[in-house]
């Protein structure tokens, strides 16, 4: 901020430019308002279109050498527009209130934006941001409720997108309220704060219903787990002899996986990552196979992650150029990681160290993250995607995780929108889990099923709720925490193997 002094002895304040949108949005009375409108080309329909659609009443002003057929016909329906067929002249600005131009003519543009500030007019020049006084944003309307998009000139085809959103969120319903809260304020009697207070009372419903809403998004994934349980004791009853066995006589090892499964998906929630490789050093460090553990992670992750992709398509998250890049050599790599893996299982002994190693990286991956937390990184675009779907499934199913450290990790350093990232790798993990749990349950025949059951069955309890801690704990403390874990887990498996041979 700086002090200038004036010459009449006052002292204004100037403050300095800050970054984002600087445009200060205002509603115009365009019935009391005289609007001309220069083109009626496409882009002056355009214009008229949004002029009249939001203003019936409004008095406008078309002149243009020639018309679209379109334009007539929509200037015959209101009688506030008159159409003048010439060349533009500055003096048909002399009666004029706002400007707007939308001709094919750079140079004619220019002309009027000039004659319009001669008459201390505010103009609006189509398609040339850097030539306005103001934008015509895209309006969503209800009734009397009405919402300005503004995108700053740098996108008109997101506000348009926002528009679409707001206009299937915001229910008609809702002018049917303002009405009824106009009534409601003029009758009200008693200071300003008494009305506000009585105000507040009656919206506080709105907020009510909210929360209802949000109950019944909660009963409904807790639906979702209920149904992903039946599945899976489906599968299992019928899939293997054992998990009868184990469920008349459940093994204490179901327990310590249940509660395994549980804090990783919470850590998952807060962080965003790490689930896979903690819980395969999990796995690893209470006896259970390579192969076996790595299908108890993708079995787990495929619901978690359906219900996260659906989410972020809804929310328009997805880069659907790079998911079809993504996907088909992720599930190549993924189904052919985990054939390989279940096909060692019975040398899982010398298998085991080498995931362990694997996730002794993964460690120092995270680690690293943990320290670079908040850099900026300005990396060019990866190129190459489907050659990391492939490496990042392959891996991914042979060390029972990696496919967010490694593939979203790496979108992002590579100069990736970090929202379309993650919305985009969630989306496609939700298959890359799918075929890799197809594979393993169809490859292996012995799988510690008990450990495998704990562990879904524990981070589906807490997908509810996972998301809900995620902004009260330090993902940099979590990181560092589960990166020392890890390595020290690995580090144990490794050398207890060294100590074996030696």
């Amino acid at each position: 901020m700086t002090l200038l002094p004036r010459n009449n002895g006052l002292t204004t304040i100037q403050y300095k430019k800050t970054e984002g949108n600087q445009l200060f949005p205002i509603f115009l009375k365009l019935n009391d308002l005289h609007t001309v409108l220069i083109g009626a080309g496409n882009v002056g329909l355009e214009k008229l279109t949004a002029i009249l659609s939001n203003s019936p009443l409004a008095r406008v002003t078309v002149v243009a050498k020639i018309f679209s057929p379109q334009v007539h016909a929509l200037a015959a329906g209101y009688q506030g527009v008159t159409i003048i067929q010439k060349p533009f002249v500055d003096t048909d600005l002399d009666n004029a209130d706002i400007v707007v131009a939308a001709t094919n003519d750079n140079d004619l543009n220019a002309y009027i934006r000039n004659s319009a500030h001669e008459r201390k007019l505010l103009v609006n020049v189509a398609d040339q941001p850097a030539l306005c006084d103001f934008y015509l944003g895209s309006i969503v309307q209800k009734g009397d409720l009405k919402v300005a998009i503004s995108t700053n000139g740098k996108s008109p085809t997101i506000a348009k997108r926002l528009k679409e959103v707001l206009n299937e969120g915001l229910p008609g319903e809702l002018d049917t309220t303002l009405q009824q809260m106009s009534e409601l304020r003029n009758s009200l009697s008693g200071d300003f704060a008494y009305k506000v207070k009585t105000l507040n009372a009656v919206t506080s419903v709105l907020v009510e219903k909210k929360a209802e809403s949000n109950k019944n998004l909660i009963w409904l994934i807790w639906g979702a787990i209920v149904l992903a349980f039946g599945i899976a004791f489906f599968t299992l009853w019928s899939k293997e002899p054992d998990f009868r066995i184990y469920v008349q006589g459940i093994n204490p090892l179901f327990y310590y996986f249940l509660a395994a499964g549980f804090v990783f998906a919470m850590v998952d929630g807060a962080i965003g990552m790490s689930y896979g490789v903690t819980s395969t050093t999990f796995s690893l460090s209470m006896g259970i196979p390579p192969a076996s553990a790595s299908m108890g992670v993708h079995l787990s992750e495929i619901m978690s992650n359906g219900i996260a992709g659906w989410m972020h398509y809804r929310m328009g998250n997805i880069n659907w150029k790079m998911f079809k890049l993504l996907l088909i050599p992720g599930i190549i790599g993924a189904v052919s990681g985990a054939y390989i893996l279940s096909s060692l299982e019975h040398y899982s002994q010398y298998t085991k160290p080498f995931v362990s190693l694997y996730t002794l990286i993964l460690g120092i991956v995270i680690f690293s993250k943990a320290l670079k937390t908040g850099q900026k990184r300005t990396k060019a675009k990866i190129k190459n995607i489907p050659l990391l779907g492939l490496g990042g499934g392959f891996i991914d199913a042979v060390g029972g995780g990696g496919w967010g450290s490694i593939v979203l990790s790496t979108l992002i350093a590579g100069g990736r929108h970090p929202r379309f990232s993650l919305g985009t790798v969630k989306l496609s993990r939700f298959f890359i889990a799918l075929m890799s749990s197809l594979t393993f349950i169809t490859m292996l025949s012995g799988a510690r099923w008990q450990a495998v059951s704990g562990l879904v069955i524990g981070s589906a309890l807490a997908s509810p709720i996972a998301a809900k801690i995620s902004n009260r704990i330090s993902a940099k403390a979590i990181m560092m925490s589960v990166a020392v874990i890890v390595i020290l887990i690995s580090l144990k498996s490794i050398i207890n193997f060294l100590i074996k041979i030696v």
